[in-house]
């Protein structure tokens, strides 16, 4: 896959942990959305995913982050760099 010029890491630096928060992130919408609603057809899964991602990040808090919200942890690193 590098030779086709992809990065195997997010990051680039080859670290296991570099997947872990995205598989968090789908594990939480696979069992908090998709299993629960049994969506019928592929455009009612587009809606609930992306209302799922809304939910994910603006409304619970994640202890990994301080028991801040991604949008707040996000907007907060973001004003610290600038």
């Amino acid at each position: 896959m590098e030779g086709l010029g992809i990065k195997v890491s997010m990051d680039g630096k080859g670290r296991w942990v570099d997947n872990v928060f995205i598989e968090r992130l789908w594990r939480t919408l696979k069992y908090e959305d998709e299993y629960l609603k049994e969506y019928e057809t592929l455009c009612d899964l587009w809606q609930g995913l992306g209302e799922g991602f809304i939910r994910y990040n603006t409304w619970g808090t994640h202890q990994a982050l301080g028991n801040r919200t991604p949008e707040k942890d996000y907007s907060e690193d973001r004003k610290e760099k600038n």
